[in-house]
Order: structure tokens, then C-alpha cells, then sequence
């Protein structure tokens, strides 16, 4: 059966309410993971490892993907994590940066 307007409006209006939560929850979740690639950015300083490690963000795609249930694509996924690490490469070097002028 077809929706009307009225019925299109209001999943409309419940859905767009349903997505800001969802936002709202994924910006906690991504800056709970940054203060913690902040402690991985600290450690890899400490420990004289790089910032980029390719094969370590493999092992993020494959648990991402390994637990996608769709409908995102596993390219989709990956292009999203892709950006999500990049940012977080660039957190850590803004980190380091500000660490070792501390320290001059």
C-alpha cells in the first residue's frame, strides 16, 4: 500500500529525529577513539614508531569489514575509515608537534 503525504511527512520528521541521536552518539564514539589514538600517538612517540603504519590500518579495514552486516558497502566502509585514519594521522603529528616545542 502507498503512503500518503501526511504518513511520508511523519517518517520524514521521526527519522531526521532517529539520525541526530545517531549523530550525536557517533561524535561521542569518535572522540572517545581519538583520545585514545592520543595515548597510541604518545606511545608511538616513546617508542620511536612511525605514525603510519599500513599494515596495522589493514588490520582496521579487515575488523571493520569482518563485522558489516550491510547494507554499507565493505568499499563504503572502507572509505569512511580511510578518512577516519587520516584524521587521526593528523591528530597524532599535530600532537607530536606541539609535544617537541614543549620541549625546546
Amino acid at each position: 500500500m502507498a503512503m500518503t503525504k501526511d504518513e511520508a511527512l511523519r517518517l520524514l520528521a521521526e527519522s531526521r529525529i532517529k539520525i541526530d541521536a545517531l549523530d550525536r552518539q557517533l561524535v561521542e564514539l569518535l572522540n572517545h577513539r581519538t583520545h585514545i589514538v592520543e595515548d597510541i600517538g604518545r606511545a608511538k612517540e616513546a617508542a620511536g614508531v612511525p605514525i603510519y603504519e599500513p599494515n596495522r590500518e589493514d588490520d582496521v579495514y579487515r575488523n571493520v569489514q569482518s563485522h558489516n552486516q550491510g547494507p554499507l558497502s565493505a568499499e563504503a566502509l572502507r572509505g569512511i575509515y580511510e578518512r577516519i585514519m587520516d584524521e587521526m594521522r593528523s591528530l597524532q603529528r599535530i600532537q607530536m608537534a606541539k609535544r617537541s616545542q614543549g620541549d625546546a
